[in-house]
């Protein structure tokens, strides 16, 4: 059985992804991500103004879609979909966040470019939204 604590912090953390990735409120978003923000990915700098600067620079049709969210205790961890980098091949990613009240205080990822399911040798989508409905 899912604990409220994991409930709130799948809820918090699927918030503050869309407040910042998507809404791009970057003032909102300070209440989200705590000021001693620790960032475990190579491709970002240190600190949630780390984050919020690689956000700041990226291209304004940069959208994040969540998928598979699983929380337990103080740890969420949300499978989704980086798209609209230009041209560029969208990102599927595992992010696992820390979550210790009610902010954000730990961040690691997986990161790989997303291939079609016509270049799968499984034919499997690798971000697949059916059976999300």
């Amino acid at each position: 059985m899912i604990s409220l604590q994991a409930v709130r912090n799948k809820a918090i953390v699927l918030t503050a992804f869309d407040t910042l990735f998507n809404k791009r409120d970057y003032v909102t978003a300070q209440y989200y991500w705590s000021t001693d923000y620790i960032q475990h990915s190579t491709h970002i700098e240190p600190g949630r103004d780390g984050l919020f600067n690689m956000i700041k620079n990226s291209p304004a049709s940069l959208k994040y879609e969540s998928g598979i969210v699983m929380a337990e205790n103080d740890l969420v961890i949300v499978h989704g979909q980086f798209s609209g980098f230009s041209g560029a091949a969208s990102w599927v990613t595992a992010n696992v966040v820390r979550v210790k009240d009610r902010v954000l205080v730990e961040h690691w990822d997986v990161l790989q470019e997303e291939e079609t399911s016509e270049r799968s040798i499984g034919q499997s989508p690798m971000y697949d939204r059916s059976h999300l409905a």
